[in-house]
């Protein structure tokens, strides 16, 4: 028989809590064909070529936890997936992204079949790791089990020799390189997560949100959401801001603003040699020539100063050069929090090689790079350093004596190859009131100052020297990893700054999960949290709102939408519906909630996604609970044997709701839940009374009646017990985030079930010619027999009850037998219908499934009729319905039919009869 080859069947990208993990994850589930018959231990060399290639792996402790780990599971024999994942963790190592989770799991049912999970800190270098892993795993495989199928789906591009490390290295230095922040960014980042601020990175440069919600704060670099506009710009111009300063009485260079070359010779030589040129709008060093003692040598600085002019009228400062050595000190939130001396550009000769070699050697420097992005920059000749060789008569080509120093650069700037020593701890006090004035001066949360002193380490007044400049969004490195002396946290003052301590970062999230229910009960919390005074963001299967505007129309019930509400700079509190689909799709849109609640569980959704029990259903679900922040809440039905199953591994602490709160008798309370409350845990009950019977939050074993369940509209007087339960949930999740019993009982008072409230949740309408009509998207088992009780409730009010059924055309045959065996014990009159939700299957095959239900659950077939489209049963049931008789629709579109039922008005046709008799 041919080998099978290996065959990549599916990807995710998990970017928050999902199924296999807490954090963040890559899955690849592949196929390993014959290679299941082929553990590592089988392939002759296999592991000797494997950690010849990549000698990191024997650092990985594997489930041995301890270095070596992982070379004993190989030698041992581990199948090649196992394998995978650990080449898919080390190349993303090798390649700057340190990480080091991961796990392998085989694929219930399908022999061969694993899920390969792996950490990732970014999601495009971590695919591409996935892919090389698999090529480069390949490459040491005999010929033929070599062959690998689907992999290029990864995003990689084919390699000449896929086994090539520095290879793969360089192809992933390009999507590593882009992914990369700056030093200043990276900074600021860690030490908002330090603080366990999260970071989200808003586009492709360095523009970053800090915490979420109406709490975030922006950054992109040093410049911070709290910068002043005003203040930027006059750092920017470096005439109008050295003039506040001199008004200040701070010591600053005399100077003056020229335009042409000719007006540079003439101030030079009026203030003095020597001085120094720059531009007025300029930065970075760039464009700057120091140490001017000529008018020759005046000309060619404005030329190049105005060569590197951003304004259009090629603006030149001429000012006098200060004494002394070149120090920038770093002011945030008006204190000095750095200080460091910046060393020009230079090499020291060993009278063997020239300037240019040197420089070179130079750059060997593994902390140098291109940019921004590394500790320091290479040194790069150019034409103002040629120039400022041949003033001390050099060129590169000049061999200096050995311990001769020559300096390249006129400037000190890190960003034209400087180096830093840090003086932190020596500068003067008075020096730096002085900076931590002109940061004040010009208006800016986080300023460089530029301060020329012969001693930093003394007054300024007694040295000479002063300000040259006052620098808007300063770059960090300098003081982050200097070149000599101690490393300074500069990052950590400004975030203190933007949150302070005892601040908060996050707005509280409120996720929701269950089979039934989720949409209503978000809404329910919602409403709560507005009449608290919140600006509240909340997603469900309607589409994202904010502050009860809806923003997107649209099934808004996954992380897509989540993170949407948590960039929103809006939002108060976010109270988002989840879903299993996005769960599994790519897990939560958040890392943790604030407070978490699984509803129920029932069957819905088996047979899709790997999930085909209720069991594992349940742990789908789960997710919601194990996300739940340590001192946040997670709410739990108590009346559901699957969600009570769940408390063990649950964050936060336990908040149980339940509509058996009785004393005694068949409403009584369980034991569990009488121990949780005896404990002085936090539950809400509904107790039984009349008319649905009364809501009761109990507290540190104290009783706190709520409202009666009648006093809520959407319970219609307490006979829709689903939407008692509901509210048991909203009011304990809103209980246990602190929010006052007197503000969730208005709330709930006000909360109706009309469909501008919640859509397609129990909407009622009262057709002109005597019929009522109910809207409700039931679309599951437990979900239809809630609403059967309900009309059961209402049969002695009404004449014949019409139902328009259906479910999606994606679950199991046998969900659909079932459909119609529960329609036909609930109504007189079944219109079975398919559009638009067939999702794939044939025309007719819907209504065959439920018409043959409601047959064997002996339905009169004279009662049963199957229309194509939910429009067309929704029509036919209008017309056919007589005064006193109820409608119930379970729509897909749900406002496109609640449209149709409120505009609709009666007259002499009778769509059911025609479409019967054809």
């Amino acid at each position: 028989m041919e080998p099978q080859p290996l065959r990549l069947v599916e990807r995710a990208v998990y970017r928050g809590p999902h199924l296999f993990s807490l954090r963040p994850m890559i899955r690849l589930q592949l196929d390993l064909g014959t290679l299941e018959q082929w553990p590592s231990d089988r392939l002759p060399d296999f592991t000797d070529r494997l950690l010849a290639l990549l000698p990191g792996l024997a650092r990985h402790g594997c489930s041995y936890g301890e270095p070596g780990g992982f070379v004993r599971r190989l030698r041992d024999g581990t199948w090649l997936g196992h394998v995978i994942e650990h080449v898919a963790l080390e190349l993303q190592n090798m390649a700057g992204h340190p990480v080091t989770r991961g796990k392998t799991r085989g694929v219930k049912g399908r022999p061969g079949v694993y899920n390969i999970l792996y950490c990732y800190r970014d999601e495009h270098v971590g695919l591409m790791a996935g892919a090389h892993a698999i090529r480069l795993v390949a490459s040491l495989l005999p010929a033929d089990l070599a062959r690998v199928e689907n992999w290029a789906a990864l995003g990689a591009d084919e390699l000449d020799d896929p086994g090539s490390v520095p290879a793969i290295m360089a192809a992933l230095a390009g999507p590593v390189a882009a992914a990369r922040l700056g030093p200043t960014t990276q900074a600021l980042v860690d030490a908002a997560r330090r603080r366990g601020i999260p970071a989200i990175r808003l586009n492709g440069q360095s523009l970053v949100q800090l915490g979420t919600g109406s709490r975030q704060r922006r950054i992109r670099a040093s410049v911070t959401g709290a910068t002043s506009l005003i203040g930027a710009e006059l750092a920017g111009d470096k005439d109008a801001a050295k003039a506040l300063l001199d008004a200040a009485g701070l010591p600053v260079p005399r100077g003056v603003v020229v335009r042409s070359a000719d007006q540079a010779a003439t101030e030079a030589r009026r203030l003095r040699y020597p001085v120094v040129l720059k531009p007025l709008d300029g930065n970075h060093g760039r464009g700057v020539t120091t140490d001017v003692a000529g008018e020759d040598a005046a000309r060619a600085a404005f030329d190049l100063a105005a060569r590197n002019s951003r304004g259009a009228n090629r603006s030149v400062i001429v000012e006098r050069q200060l004494p002394g050595n070149d120090h920038r000190v770093l002011v945030v939130a008006g204190r000095m929090v750095a200080c460091a001396e910046r060393v020009p550009a230079r090499v020291v000769g060993d009278g063997k090689r020239s300037i240019a070699e040197l420089i070179d050697q130079v750059n060997q420097d593994p902390r140098r790079g291109r940019g921004h992005a590394e500790v320091l920059t290479r040194i790069r000749p150019d034409g103002a350093m040629r120039t400022l060789l041949a003033g001390t008569g050099r060129t590169l080509a000049t061999v200096p004596e050995a311990g001769e120093a020559v300096q390249l650069r006129g400037t000190a700037n890190l960003s034209s190859g400087g180096t830093a020593i840090d003086r932190t701890d020596t500068i003067h006090p008075e020096n730096i009131a002085i900076a931590e004035q002109a940061a004040a001066v010009i208006g800016l949360d986080v300023a460089g100052i530029d301060f020329l002193s012969p001693d930093i380490s003394r007054p300024v007044r007694e040295t000479g020297g002063g300000i040259v400049e006052v620098n808007a969004a300063p770059g960090f490195r300098m003081h982050l990893q200097p070149s000599e002396g101690r490393p300074r946290d500069v990052a950590r003052p400004v975030i203190e700054a933007l949150f302070p301590r005892g601040s908060q970062s996050r707005v509280p999230v409120f996720a929701i999960t269950g089979t039934n229910g989720k949409s209503t009960t978000a809404r329910m919390v919602a409403r709560i949290l507005g009449e608290a005074g919140m600006r509240v963001g909340m997603t469900t299967t309607s589409g994202v709102y904010v502050d009860g505007r809806l923003l997107v129309a649209a099934d808004a019930s996954g992380p897509r939408s989540a993170r949407m509400l948590l960039r929103n700079p809006t939002v108060d509190a976010a109270v988002l519906e989840t879903a299993r689909g996005g769960i599994l799709r790519e897990g939560l849109g958040f890392d943790r909630c604030d407070v978490g609640a699984v509803l129920n569980v029932t069957a819905d959704h088996l047979g899709l996604k790997g999930i085909d029990t209720v069991d594992e259903l349940a742990r789908v679900k789960s997710v919601v609970a194990e996300s739940v922040a340590r001192r946040g809440h997670c709410v739990l039905n108590a009346d559901d044997p699957m969600t009570v199953r769940m408390a063990r591994h649950a964050g936060g602490r336990l908040v149980w709701f339940s509509m058996k709160g009785g004393a005694e008798g068949v409403g009584a309370m369980s034991a569990p839940l009488r121990r949780h409350i005896d404990e002085g845990g936090l539950a809400v009950v509904r107790e039984p009374g009349p008319l649905g019977g009364t809501l009761a939050l109990w507290r540190a074993t104290h009783r706190e009646p709520l409202l009666d369940a009648a006093d809520i509209p959407a319970t219609l007087a307490g006979s829709a017990e689903f939407n008692i339960a509901n509210a048991l949930a909203a009011a304990a999740m809103t209980a246990a985030h602190g929010i006052d019993i007197d503000v969730i009982r208005r709330a709930l008072t006000h909360f109706s079930s009309s469909f501008e409230e919640s859509p397609g949740r129990l909407n009622i309408h009262d057709a002109p010619h005597g019929v009522r009509v109910i809207v409700d998207y039931a679309h599951n088992e437990a979900a239809i027999t809630a609403l059967g009780r309900l009309i059961d409730t209402m049969r002695p009010n009404h004449g014949r009850v019409f139902g328009v059924v259906s479910i999606p055309g994606d679950r199991r045959d046998e969900d659909l037998l079932r459909m119609g065996e529960l329609a036909a014990g609930i109504f007189d009159e079944i219109m079975f219908r398919e559009a638009p939700d067939g999702r794939g299957r044939p025309a007719g095959s819907i209504n065959a499934l439920m018409s043959e239900g409601a047959l064997k659950a002996g339905k009169d077939p004279r009662r049963l009729h199957r229309l194509p489209s939910e429009e067309i049963a929704t029509q036919a049931c209008l017309e056919a319905a007589r005064p006193g008789d109820l409608i119930v629709i379970m729509p897909s579109a749900v406002e496109r039919i609640w449209n149709q039922v409120v505009s609709y008005v009666p007259g002499p046709d009778n769509l059911l009869e025609r479409i019967d008799h054809d």
